[in-house]
């Protein structure tokens, strides 16, 4: 039996819109973990610099597509 790929731009375009939606979500997630580190007493520099360069990333990431 043959297969033949068959290009769909419309599941592309879902694939690429469900790909940007995670990427959003876990930025907000960063963005939310460095907002209650930095709103504690005595918040943890290394680990705020950390999650901003992982946020960094995932927008990054995010305008790339």
């Amino acid at each position: 039996m043959i297969y033949s790929f068959v290009h769909h731009p419309h599941q592309e375009n879902v694939m690429e819109n469900s790909h940007i939606s995670a990427l959003s979500a876990k930025h907000a997630g960063l963005e939310a973990r460095i907002k209650a580190e930095t709103s504690r007493p005595m918040p943890d520099a290394i680990l705020v610099a950390s999650l901003k360069k992982q946020k960094l990333r995932v927008k990054e990431e995010m305008t790339r597509n």
